[in-house]
């Protein structure tokens, strides 16, 4: 049987368990990092913690919906066993019809009807470092190799355990002045994530330093169920031409290589990040998004396009 809880109902030990032991769990599944992404989430939990699935609802103008929090790319079911289309079905049936709108991303293992009009496909590149480090740069595309030689060339140093602040600086002070949904209660919610994560051991960072021994790129990467997730990274726009970010990859697929890690680069929909992950030898996987509508009449046709 599939039950609602609210927030407080949850027994988040129980919940952890069954996402440790949970065949396609992730980094983003975890309570602590739920409560940190978006305090007060609901869940669907069947039986005993058999198989949970976080809802990440909120409220405006008076209106529930459910949304992907930042930093979460994929939800969705979470099991102990294998999971069925029927499983997801169920699941999908048992979200509360309170809330009005649904714009949320399941997992790649979660199985669907991508023909459905309420699921969307996303692109992901996953990389599996299983192999030697010099079989993994041979499929790096001339590209790469090049613009990691240029990095090489320019003198740049790596370091790891850089502060998280220093990253997010970087990108603030750069690709972030574009992003205008973001604001001050982002920006202190990553930094509370990621010092959780380093205090947890569960996440590593990086910079690339030029001959002045300036901080050019930066990135962090969050480690859960044999997986690294290039969660975030920032870059001085004026060095652009370094690649500091192409020489912190290669340093975390060198470091890996030769184990039961896949990279997951996170991203993307945009075919420009798409191929630069490409460049890696990085493969493309597939996952849904669940897109519903509650409204009624002249509402729904509205809500829809506000939503798109």
């Amino acid at each position: 049987m599939i039950r609602f809880l609210k927030h407080n109902m949850i027994d988040k030990e129980r919940w952890d368990k069954c996402i440790d032991k949970s065949f396609n769990g992730n980094i983003y599944a975890w309570s602590w990092y739920l409560d940190i992404i978006h305090p007060q989430w609901d869940a669907l939990v069947e039986n005993d913690y058999d198989r949970v699935m976080p809802l990440t609802a909120s409220r405006k103008l008076g209106i529930s919906y459910m949304f992907q929090p930042f930093f979460t790319q994929q939800l969705g079911v979470f099991s102990k066993s294998q999971l069925s289309k029927e499983d997801i079905d169920r699941f999908i049936e048992a979200i509360p019809n309170q809330y009005r709108l649904v714009k949320y991303k399941l997992n790649s293992y979660n199985k669907v009807d991508y023909l459905s009009e309420n699921i969307l496909s996303h692109r992901n590149i996953e990389l599996d470092l299983i192999y030697d480090y010099q079989h993994l740069y041979n499929r790096y595309n001339n590209n790469t190799k090049r613009n990691l030689a240029k990095a090489e060339s320019a003198g740049l140093s790596i370091n790891s355990g850089i502060y998280p602040e220093t990253i997010i600086e970087l990108f603030k002070n750069n690709r972030g002045k574009d992003v205008k949904h973001w604001g001050d209660k982002e920006y202190d919610r990553l930094v509370h994530l990621i010092h959780t994560a380093i205090s947890k051991e569960c996440c590593l960072t990086y910079g690339v330093n030029n001959l002045d021994g300036k901080t050019i790129s930066g990135a962090v990467f969050m480690f859960s169920h044999d997986r690294i997730i290039f969660l975030f990274s920032g870059s001085d726009d004026a060095s652009k031409d370094k690649h500091g970010l192409t020489m912190i990859l290669d340093n975390v697929i060198r470091e890996f290589s030769e184990t039961q890690y896949t990279l997951d680069f996170e991203g993307s929909d945009n075919d420009g990040l798409a191929r630069f992950y490409k460049g890696f030898g990085g493969e493309e996987v597939f996952y849904p998004e669940l897109r519903i509508n509650n409204f009624k009449g002249i509402f729904k046709f509205v809500y829809e396009k506000l939503s798109n």
